[in-house]
């Protein structure tokens, strides 16, 4: 089988170990950044062109599009899905988990447990709307931020001020979000694969911090989840139509609520703290229903 990996650098740790499992599987494999992809359209003939050349079609990519890249590779990964091409996270689930507010407007409609959240474009109105979200505190974070990044806790009213102020001021979309205390910094990431749970580990933030992500210096270590937790987890990910899907669970007085659903989760953390081989379970999904799509167009 031929599989692509849509990646803007070989020598990531996620892109290697990728590559590394595909082809201990005897898999052809290559890496593409899909940012130097040219996108040809017309009638019935969708065509992808890099170097002045059409790309010669695999039997299956891997989409590992970047948060500030999604646009542009979303679109190279709906050419490949017009031409047929397996892909094993599909694009319209990409730029709908990108997208932080619509993704929680999708899991509320679905019931899965959410932390309070509001979304305005009237800064004056922030006494009112952090009553609503049960503070202060607050979470407030950037609709664009990844990693850790644009997400500020203000404690108090005036804090809160002064950190609208500033994402307003740079024409900033927002969200503010119920601070959920008893989770201490810590929360639950989970990697989905396929509807069933690969692996899973918890994240403590520094002290002080109440960030637990991992670039932004968090620890780690293997987790057991409940039951409640692994459900939570798997129907958030079908729910955003995510075959592989990292999910970020806070554990709440009211059960585990969904922080995040992350449609590139990267894979050094989870397999370093768990000791899961993650990416070949990637590769295996891909092996069976890559290999089943094939078959139903032969016999189509």
């Amino acid at each position: 089988m031929k599989i692509c990996i849509l990646s803007r650098n070989e020598n990531l740790y996620s892109t290697k170990r990728l590559m590394d499992e595909a082809r201990k599987h005897g898999h052809e494999t290559t890496v593409l950044d899909y940012m130097d992809c040219n996108i040809l359209i017309e009638g019935g003939n969708p065509v992808l062109i890099v170097n002045g050349k059409n790309i010669a079609l695999p039997d299956a990519i891997i989409p590992r599009i970047g948060a500030s890249k999604t646009y542009y590779g979303c679109a190279v990964v709906r050419q490949f899905e017009m031409m047929k091409v397996f892909t094993s996270v599909k694009s319209q689930a990409i730029v709908r988990s990108r997208d932080k507010l619509r993704s929680m407007q999708i899991l509320s409609r679905h019931g899965l447990g959410l932390p309070k959240t509001a979304f305005s474009a009237h800064p004056e109105q922030i006494k009112s709307i952090m009553k609503q979200v049960g503070g202060p505190p607050i979470v407030i974070k950037l609709l664009e931020g990844t990693q850790g990044k644009g997400v500020v806790l203000a404690e108090s009213l005036n804090a809160a001020k002064s950190a609208l102020d500033a994402f307003f001021g740079l024409k900033a979309n927002i969200i503010i979000q119920e601070y959920i205390k008893e989770s201490n910094g810590r929360d639950i990431r989970v990697f989905v694969i396929n509807g069933k749970v690969a692996a899973a580990m918890v994240r403590q933030g520094v002290h002080g911090e109440f960030r637990s992500n991992l670039h932004q210096g968090g620890i780690a270590q293997k987790v057991r989840l409940t039951k409640l937790e692994r459900e939570t987890a798997i129907n958030a990910a079908k729910t955003l139509g995510l075959s592989i899907a990292g999910v970020d669970l806070l554990q709440s007085s009211r059960g585990p609520l969904v922080m995040e659903v992350n449609s590139s989760p990267g894979l050094e953390g989870i397999e370093k703290t768990t000791g899961k081989n993650v990416a070949v379970q990637i590769i295996r999904y891909i092996e069976e229903n890559a290999f089943k799509k094939s078959k139903d167009k032969v016999g189509a």
